[in-house]
C-alpha cells in the first residue's frame, strides 16, 4: 500500500484524458496534474527545448513526493523518456510503449497508422517500437500540427467544418494506405475520436495512447502492491492563467468538473 500521489504532466490540457482513465481505473489515487499551457504545444519545438521543458515539469512534480509519473505527452515520451527515467528514482511511464503494445495486438493487416505532433513523428519512436515488437508491421506516420491548437480552442466536435476539413486532409492518406489500426500518439487526440472515426471508417481500430499508459501504470502499481486505499482526488496546476481551466478541464475529463487550477511559474524549476 502506498498513499503517495501520482504525477501527470503534458504540454497543455491533453494529459487530462489520461487523468480521466487513471481516475476510472484507480479512484482511490490522488493525482497531481501539471499542464504547461503557457508553452503549448511542445510538438513544434526542438528536441533540446522539449527536454528542457520536460525536466522542469518533472522537477515541479517531484516536489510532491510522488510514487510515479505518467508523461501524458507523446512529444516528451518519444523524445525524452530514457533521459527522464535515468535521472529519477521513481517509475516514469510514457505513452509510446503501452500504445504500441495495444496496436500490435489489434492489427490484422499489419498496417498501422500513427498520428502525432511533428516532433513525435520526426523522432520515429512509435515506428521503431512497433517494428521491434513485430517486424512484419508496416507503420505509416503522419504529423497533425493543427490538432492540438484546435482542440485547445474547443474545436473538436464532428459537426465543426474546420476540424472536419483538417482531419480529412491529415487522415485520408492513411486511410488510402489501408491501415486497420490507428494510434492516437498525442493525448489531445482522443477528444477528436468521433471525427477521426468518421474519416477513417468503422473498420479502423483507434488506440488511445493516454488510456494505455494509465492501464500500464495500474498494472505496475498492482504488481508492486503500491495502490492507495485513500479517498483519491485531483490537484491541477498550470503555467498560464487559470481562469479558463474549469471549462477546458470539463471538456477533457468528460464530466462537469469543478476542478480548479493554481498557476505556477515553471521557469523557476
Amino acid at each position: 500500500m502506498n498513499k503517495r500521489p501520482i504525477g501527470v504532466f503534458d504540454s497543455g490540457f491533453g494529459g487530462l484524458t489520461a487523468v480521466r482513465r487513471l481516475r476510472g481505473l484507480m479512484p482511490c489515487e490522488h493525482i497531481i496534474y501539471f499542464g504547461d499551457t503557457s508553452r503549448v504545444p511542445y510538438g513544434n519545438r526542438s528536441r533540446d527545448t522539449i527536454l528542457k521543458y520536460a525536466r522542469q515539469d518533472t522537477r515541479f512534480l517531484r516536489g510532491f513526493d510522488l510514487k510515479a509519473i505518467v508523461i501524458a505527452c507523446g512529444t516528451v515520451s518519444s523524445n525524452c523518456l530514457p533521459q527522464l527515467q535515468a535521472e529519477n528514482d521513481i517509475p516514469i511511464i510514457g505513452v509510446v510503449e503501452p500504445a504500441v503494445r495495444r496496436a500490435a495486438a489489434l492489427t490484422r493487416s499489419k498496417r498501422v497508422g500513427v498520428v502525432a505532433t511533428r516532433a513525435t513523428v520526426a523522432s520515429g519512436a512509435f515506428q521503431q517500437a512497433l517494428t521491434a515488437l513485430d517486424s512484419d508491421i508496416t507503420v505509416f506516420s503522419h504529423p497533425c500540427p493543427l490538432f492540438v491548437p484546435l482542440v485547445e480552442e474547443g474545436r473538436c466536435r464532428p459537426e465543426d467544418p474546420v476540424i472536419r476539413l483538417v482531419a480529412e486532409e491529415y487522415l485520408l492518406p492513411l486511410r488510402e494506405e489501408g491501415v486497420d489500426t490507428l494510434v492516437l500518439g498525442c493525448t489531445h487526440y482522443p477528444l477528436l475520436t468521433e471525427v477521426i472515426s468518421q474519416v477513417m471508417g468503422p473498420e479502423v481500430a483507434l488506440v488511445d495512447s493516454g488510456a494505455e499508459s494509465a492501464s500500464a501504470l495500474q498494472a505496475l502499481l498492482t504488481e508492486q502492491d503500491a495502490l492507495s486505499d485513500d479517498g483519491g482526488g485531483v490537484s491541477c496546476y498550470t503555467s498560464d492563467r487559470a481562469a479558463d481551466f474549469q471549462r477546458l478541464a470539463s471538456l477533457f475529463l468528460g464530466e462537469d468538473s469543478a476542478i480548479q487550477a493554481q498557476q505556477i511559474d515553471i521557469s523557476q524549476y
